[in-house]
């Protein structure tokens, strides 16, 4: 690498540099207020705009362009077209209009749209988003955008998250009115979302049906030794790895990704990449293109990423901490305590705006993580449970519990950590410790949402928290602002939503039985599957909320809540039938010569004479055992599987595969995991935990 960092950041972006020293200066100012205050932006400076945006990329090496977006399947979607234009006698010119740039066209039909469109209703567009950055990847100038129907309705994951910005923006720029702040003109939600992830060898993962159909293991016993030692976590890279981050951090930062931290996690094979917060937006798109990048550059290393939640039994899953937190044009973190934050009222009321909101929308939060993965991963003893709380911290929850006593708080005189060595300098005390265990906790400055799952795209989890949050800080300027004493009716409204939301503050440990209970008398949600919380998404509350903020319509709702039980539903629908393929053609065969091997061994020493055949027979009779309870649950599966009805509603196949697959597959595993255990080496079905997880030794 020749070139600095400094140099290389962000060369493949179109960003405001790059528009500042292209642009005409009124296209330039004109872009800057479409980004800045969504003004749309004229005919005129879409197409000077284009013009030097085509001419860029060409530079860049671009010959193709592509509306990038991101459908209700997850993933991103992009369709390219080339820059040529025929002109004369077989000659071409390279061509790319403002029309080019601005709208796009796909076949929603063949999206999923959860009941919006008709599959013959096929047309769909693409919108340009100037809040997000064009890049060139691969030859091709992407541009992002959003995706809508026809009619209009949004087909995506980035409209809702754009329109929940702007919602939020309104009412914060409300209570920043009330507490005099004139200066400021836009407030913006911002997320920094640490990604975890598995590197395997990309060999072993081409011998395992189930990682391949299904992106984790549907059989595998425990490995002797997994991450009891704790010894891979912030351990040394070993070096195949540590070249693929290196690729990964080059790529990332050239398209303006702020990769900031990288490390070993938990569990063996597993790693994290952290990046610098930016708008929730922008964060959004560049965590798509951070897992895209993680799979290709990883194929690339002879290396396979998985970015399902629960790849293996046992140890530890991947989540994807999504730390959000909000802040002004200006660049005050108004999530910022201060050195006195019982004094910061301000503070205070944001802070208690989400409070709130976490409390009266804790069935959002969790439909917003809920997937078939994620079930796997939540209430595991290694990720938060499904029950929504949040954790503030020892300060916090002192000056909270001062003002609803109506005492004064006294702060605790700051200090510093003697650790017994002369040598080392004096290490100041942070004023609270970290929970881990908490679904929601405030860490210094933002708040960590630990329930969203590693291959979750996180502008799910944010439009849900954008909204939620303006809707309190939404009811609290009403009030407000109404006040004829704003100091009275301000201590007044901080004392009683303390009060009245208090329950979803809790600062032990969120595994422990005890808080179970807790959280039951208490009359907090714990909706454990997907199933169970999808359901609540139409509530008629959260209908309301969409509907009020112009986030969702209650079409849009419910398009959502079928794709999402679709989506369930066709997962474990795939997982019974790769499960039932493996035990089939791989398991039993293998069973079936383990088995004779044994018979042989025994055969032969009864064959000649008095030798000892007891460990033979005693094997042998305990793998039989197990063989026919194999037998009898793959019998069970397959007909139960049968009876799965594709025309059935998707609630009722939602219910068909949580209550009876997924139990199926689950008894299956346990019989196929104890026979592992038993088999020898040499008559493996498939490579085990040992040989995966372990499958990078350098």
């Amino acid at each position: 690498m020749n070139a600095s960092i400094p140099e290389i950041f962000g060369c493949m972006v179109f960003n405001d540099k790059v528009m500042k020293e292209r642009l005409p200066k009124e296209a330039y100012d004109a872009v800057r207020r479409a980004k800045d205050e969504g003004k749309p932006l004229s005919h005129e400076y879409a197409k000077s705009v284009a013009s030097v945006m085509k001419e860029w990329a060409i530079e860049k090496g671009a010959t193709h362009f592509t509306h990038w977006f991101q459908p209700m399947t997850g993933i991103t979607a992009e369709k390219h077209d080339s820059f040529i234009e025929p002109f004369g006698d077989g000659e071409v010119i390279m061509k790319f209009s403002e029309k080019s740039l601005v709208k796009g066209e796909s076949d929603a039909s063949s999206f999923p749209s959860g009941g919006l469109r008709a599959t013959f209703e096929a047309r769909g567009y693409t919108a340009w988003d100037p809040t997000s950055y064009a890049f060139v990847k691969d030859g091709s100038l992407y541009i992002p955008t959003a995706f809508c129907s026809y009619s209009g309705e949004a087909l995506d994951k980035k409209t809702p998250l754009l329109r929940s910005m702007e919602a939020f923006n309104k009412q914060a720029l409300r209570i920043l009115r009330l507490f005099g702040n004139d200066k400021a003109k836009k407030v913006t939600p911002t997320v920094g979302a640490e990604q975890e992830y598995f590197l395997i060898d990309k060999e072993v993962y081409e011998k395992r049906l189930d990682l391949i159909h299904c992106g984790r293991t549907l059989f595998g016993a425990r490995p002797s030794k997994g991450q009891e030692l704790e010894d891979h976590y912030y351990g040394a890279i070993k070096s195949r790895v540590s070249a693929f981050m290196k690729e990964l951090d080059l790529e990332l930062w050239k398209l303006g990704v702020y990769a900031k931290t990288k490390h070993n996690e938990v569990a063996p094979a597993q790693h994290e990449l952290a990046p610098v917060f930016a708008s929730t937006n922008l964060s959004s798109d560049q965590n798509q293109i951070t897992m895209e990048l993680m799979k290709s550059i990883a194929n690339k290393h002879g290396l396979v990423c998985l970015l399902h939640e629960k790849p293996f039994a046992s140890v530890n899953g991947s989540g994807k901490h999504n730390n959000w937190s909000i802040a002004t044009d200006l660049g005050e973190n108004l999530l910022e305590p201060g050195d006195t934050p019982e004094k910061n009222a301000q503070f205070l009321l944001f802070l208690l705006a989400v409070i709130k909101a976490v409390d009266e929308y804790q069935d959002l939060l969790r439909i917003s993580v809920a997937s078939a993965g994620n079930d796997h991963r939540l209430g595991a003893d290694e990720a938060p449970p499904a029950i929504i709380s949040i954790y503030l911290g020892e300060e916090l929850d002192a000056i909270l519990n001062a003002i609803e006593s109506g005492k004064e708080y006294f702060a605790k005189e700051k200090t510093e950590l003697k650790i017994g060595v002369s040598v080392l300098p004096p290490i100041p005390k942070d004023s609270t410790d970290r929970n881990r265990t908490s679904p929601f906790a405030f860490t210094g400055n933002k708040f960590e949402f630990r329930m969203v799952g590693s291959s979750t795209n996180i502008a799910c989890p944010n439009f849900i928290i954008n909204t939620i949050v303006a809707e309190e800080l939404r009811t609290f300027a009403d009030r407000l602002e109404k006040a004829s004493d704003f100091n009275a009716e301000l201590n007044a409204l901080i004392k009683e939503t303390i009060i009245a939301h208090k329950r979803i503050l809790f600062s032990g440990n969120n595994y422990s039985a005890e808080w179970h209970k807790e959280a039951k008398k208490r009359g907090l949600s714990n909706y454990k599957t997907t199933f169970d919380a999808l359901p609540h998404y139409a509530d008629k509350k959260n209908v309301e909320l969409f509907a009020k903020h112009k986030i969702l319509s209650e079409q849009e709702i419910h398009s959502r809540m079928e794709i999402l039980l679709e989506n369930y539903c066709n997962i474990i629908h795939i997982e019974a039938l790769t499960a039932i393929d493996i035990a089939r053609k791989e398991i039993t065969p293998a069973v079936i010569d383990y088995q004779g091997f044994l018979l042989d061994e025994l055969k032969l020493k009864k064959d000649y004479g008095n030798i000892p055949c007891g460990l033979e027979e005693n094997l042998l009779k305990e793998f039989a055992n197990l063989a026919e309870k194999f037998r009898v649950s793959l019998d069970k599966l397959v007909v139960d599987e049968k009876k799965y009805k594709t025309s059935w509603s998707n609630f009722n196949k939602a219910k068909y595969c949580k209550n009876t697959l997924l139990k199926d597959m689950e008894e299956l595993r346990n019989y196929a995991d104890q026979m592992e255990l038993l088999i020898g080496k040499d008559f493996s079905a498939f490579p085990t935990y040992e040989d995966i997880l372990y499958s990078v030794k350098y």
